[in-house]
């Protein structure tokens, strides 16, 4: 069986886990206070050219999402987002389980546009009632979106100034971050980004890493107990070196970039497959993830040999499913694929 389903059912990239092996016998002091993350540190700020950030690794997504949110934001505030988005449908409503509001606004293309938030935060401050309600604090968004869309640095620049004006704090979650920013569509730099929020994460699960996010905060602000909260919630790891180390392979010698810039160039040969051979798109993705419409028929066909996930039923009966590259993904995969098609 090919196996497309996702960009983390595999282990981690080979030089990840060479670097892994390398230090397996090193004793280092615990929680992530040791050289090696120090090291993958500043190499994150090297990258994003911001010598004054703060970065702090944490286990997964979903970790980084709740940990952030739950301290950036007070008792009463919550968290617009698009209806798509990651911590609105995906997430067993961890960030609602720290006791805020998750509010989620309707999005054609996955993206939150500053027009939307400005016209719900209007709404919200004419309301004579708004004092009886959970407050707008932060906005979420993703860099790729949950359908591969891409915001551009114009879209990015008008949400930032959006949320400066209504004094909301921008966050990015960048699971999926090196597969947008190495796609051919993306006009913006990881400066750029960093720039344009109040906090990011580099994700490494879904690139190259057995496990783990950076959390990054450009300003260098972030907030007192951050590492408390952390722990608190179950994100902190106690060999927290595992983290650094893996970051410190993925930041030397641009290999981040490499494996991001490989599964995109995989991912546009599947989709041209598809494409040459008349299916449909459900979303026209220029990131990792492929959105494919199937009648019942190829759907019955195509998961007898290949792995994806069920996305959206069509009201037509057609099923609407993912594909999703990585750095794993080998031009001889897509060839076998093209074949079953």
């Amino acid at each position: 069986m090919l196996y497309f389903l996702s960009d983390y059912t595999e282990g981690a990239h080979p030089q990840v886990l060479a670097r892994l092996n390398q230090t397996n016998l090193v004793s280092l002091p615990g929680y992530g206070e040791d050289e090696l993350c120090a090291a993958a540190k500043d190499k994150i700020r090297a990258a994003c050219e911001l010598p004054g950030a703060d970065v702090y690794f944490l286990t997964g997504g979903t970790q980084a999402n709740l940990v952030v949110i739950s301290a950036l934001l007070r008792r009463w505030e919550g968290v617009l987002c698009a209806q798509t988005g990651h911590i609105a449908v995906h997430e067993a409503g961890a960030v609602e389980f720290t006791g805020h509001k998750v509010l989620a606004l309707p999005s054609e293309d996955s993206k939150l546009s500053a027009q939307a938030v400005a016209a719900w935060m209007e709404r919200f401050l004419a309301d004579e009632t708004h004092d009886h309600m959970v407050f707008p604090g932060m906005v979420y968004i993703s860099q790729p979106t949950e359908l591969g869309a891409l915001y551009s640095k114009a879209e990015l620049s008008a949400l930032h100034e959006t949320c400066r004006k209504y004094g909301l704090r921008l966050f990015i979650d960048g699971a999926r971050l090196g597969y947008g920013l190495m796609s051919p569509a993306c006009d913006l730099t990881l400066p750029e980004l960093a720039r344009l929020c109040d906090v990011f994460y580099i994700g490494g699960t879904k690139v190259g890493a057995l496990c783990g996010e950076a959390v990054v905060f450009p300003a260098g602000d972030m907030p007192r107990q951050f590492a408390t909260m952390a722990k608190q919630q179950g994100a902190m790891l106690a060999k927290g070196r595992l983290l650094g180390v893996q970051f410190d392979a993925l930041f030397t010698d641009g290999l981040y970039w490499e494996i991001s810039r490989h599964a995109i160039e995989q991912a546009m040969a599947l989709k041209a497959a598809f494409v040459s051979r008349g299916y449909p798109l459900y979303a026209d993705s220029p990131t990792n993830q492929q959105f494919v419409i199937l009648t019942p028929e190829q759907f019955e066909r195509l998961r007898r040999h290949a792995a994806f996930e069920v996305w959206d039923k069509l009201t037509d009966g057609r099923i609407a499913v993912r594909f999703v590259t990585s750095w794993s993904t080998t031009p001889e995969k897509i060839a076998a694929l093209a074949e079953l098609l």
